[in-house]
């Protein structure tokens, strides 16, 4: 097998799923799937099998790749499955039905700038796709191929290039190369007393690439949210060349050129190092858990934390549904998760500070809570755990869905209220059961916040994808009608495009897609995603 001789992309022995989240040993078994579709009425008597690879129809590639970078390139069945696709709901249910999608006719594991650039030319020349894969962990049909305008697809994963390359400890920074798992990146940081502090959901299994292409979200939930905040320099790889961003601590001069491949989603190019800003590693830390009767009161209190200068790095508010979903709370309350950090000074002071203003407006910590650290614990065990779940779900037919969004403070009541009742609504319509929407808070900020929905009913088992759409859709339109942006962190892709089109400005799409045009002339990378291949593919 080609390729078999690289080095291996996995920081650890544990095999992961090629069809549905993280480890495929974390899975639930079919008897919790059953139990957890018992309290879903209408859905399967028993789960769906786990697919497997075997059964797929895997056609021989449609193309070769050249003799010199055949080191880099693989044909194997198996890494092709597993490069078919991301993460999100459609994916998983895709899979269980045998149906993937376009299946990628190579895959190719770069160790250098030199092999990105050689694979790009050659696809170039070739009329192939390339799709930047990072770690595969994207919930908004990111990096798959669909269509049929290129004659081959090849799926680029990065993570061979995965090293620390030099860190700056006076500086707190380091220059790293693109395909490092979050866990591996952190090991490479720690003895330097040193850490990127940025911990999205899907931490373990993305790559500083995947965080800066899509301008990914971590677990801060105020002031520094995205990895935006933390990038000093990036260098890039496209079709019309490579460039490397100056090191600055700030700068005015024009146009910033990380701001044009931030997001991109490797539509521009490739992504292969960044400088990074660090901080040193936290030692004190505090939390806290606040229940509210009511929801309204509860946004009032977030929105009065995030308007203050404390700074919480965690001000999760968990609405009555997520609360018990979670474990936060059983007994109707809303939930106000709070957590402060330092590297310098203690923060107890903060959290006192917060729980006080939380108090003021209702909030109140339960006597035998632990200072509401069970819930705390809670809530963090449900976060890490919740996309197991959502596949088990969907192997009993379930719908399992989530999407996340951000509005002004004077948009929000109204958004989440619209959200909860027309989502639910046309959930109900489509499968004939009720459904359970939820919401929480993922970040807030002084002048907004950015509610992440959560949406389970009793699907229809031979036509879960077309349901998820629906609901996608009618999600689309009440965001669109609140003017909340199509996602806060969970990027475009293809599944979130119709959004995208109409949140931007039009001049900025024209430019958008001349820059496409200019970086990439035969629409190579990742088409479909950002813009359209008009005019693009010769």
């Amino acid at each position: 097998m080609a390729g078999a001789t690289r080095t291996t992309t996995h920081h650890t022995a544990r095999t992961r799923s090629w069809w549905g989240w993280g480890w495929a040993d974390a899975h639930p078994d079919d008897a919790e799937c059953t139990a957890m579709g018992a309290l879903l009425p209408g859905t399967l008597a028993r789960p769906l099998p786990v697919p497997r690879i075997s059964d797929l129809r895997i056609d021989r590639p449609a193309v070769e790749a050249p003799r010199s970078l055949s080191g880099a390139v693989t044909a194997d069945p198996a890494a092709r499955a597993a490069h078919a696709m991301g993460k999100a709901y459609r994916d998983v249910v895709r899979a269980l039905h045998g149906r993937p999608g376009r299946i990628p006719d190579l895959v190719a594991h770069p160790e250098s700038d030199r092999e990105v650039a050689d694979l790009l030319e050659w696809a170039g020349e070739h009329g192939v796709a390339v799709i930047p894969f990072g770690g595969g962990s994207s919930v908004s049909g990111g990096v798959e191929y669909r269509g049929d305008r290129h004659r081959a697809v090849l799926s680029m994963d990065l993570t061979a290039m995965n090293r620390v390359l030099e860190v700056d400890v006076a500086g707190r920074a380091a220059r790293i190369q693109a395909g490092v798992l979050g866990p591996s990146l952190e090991d490479q940081l720690r003895p330097h007393g040193l850490t990127l502090r940025h911990f999205p959901q899907s931490f373990e299994f993305s790559t500083l690439g995947g965080w800066l292409a899509t301008r990914a979200g971590g677990h801060y939930a105020t002031v520094h949210t995205h990895i935006d905040d933390f990038t000093q320099s990036l260098r890039v790889v496209t079709p019309a060349g490579a460039g490397t961003s100056w090191r600055l601590p700030a700068s005015g001069a024009g146009p910033s050129p990380d701001r044009l491949f931030l997001g991109s989603e490797g539509a521009l190019g490739v992504i292969t190092e960044a400088w990074m800003r660090l901080r040193e590693r936290p030692v004190h830390k505090a939390s806290a858990a606040l229940d509210f009767e009511s929801f309204a009161a509860a946004l009032e209190a977030v929105r009065a934390i995030a308007g203050s200068d404390l700074a919480p790095a965690n001000c999760r508010l968990l609405d009555s549904g997520e609360a018990a979903l979670s474990g936060a709370s059983q007994d109707g309350s809303s939930v106000l998760v709070l957590g402060f950090e330092s590297a310098d000074f203690p923060v107890d002071t903060r959290l006192e500070q917060a729980v006080g203003l939380a108090r003021a407006h209702g909030g109140r910590i339960g006597e035998s809570r632990d200072g509401g650290r069970d819930a705390v614990g809670a809530w963090r065990s449900a976060f890490l755990r919740m996309p197991y779940l959502r596949d088990g779900l969907a192997r009993m037919g379930a719908i399992a869905e989530t999407f996340e969004t951000a509005a002004t403070w004077d948009r929000v009541p109204g958004l989440i209220d619209a959200v909860r009742t027309e989502v639910g609504a046309a959930a109900l319509k489509a499968t004939g059961h009720p459904a359970l929407v939820n919401c929480r808070l993922t970040h807030v900020y002084p002048d907004g916040a950015a509610p992440y929905f959560t949406v389970l009913a009793a699907g229809r088992p031979d036509d879960q994808v077309a349901v998820w759409d629906h609901l996608k859709e009618v999600a689309g339109e009440v965001l669109h009608r609140h003017r909340a942006t199509i996602t806060h962190h969970h990027a475009v892709g293809r599944d979130h495009r119709p959004g995208y089109d109409l949140q931007r400005p039009e001049p900025f799409a024209l430019a958008l897609r001349a820059a496409k045009g200019a970086l990439d002339p035969h629409g190579i990378l990742n088409p479909g995603v950002l813009v359209d291949l008009v005019d693009l593919v010769d």
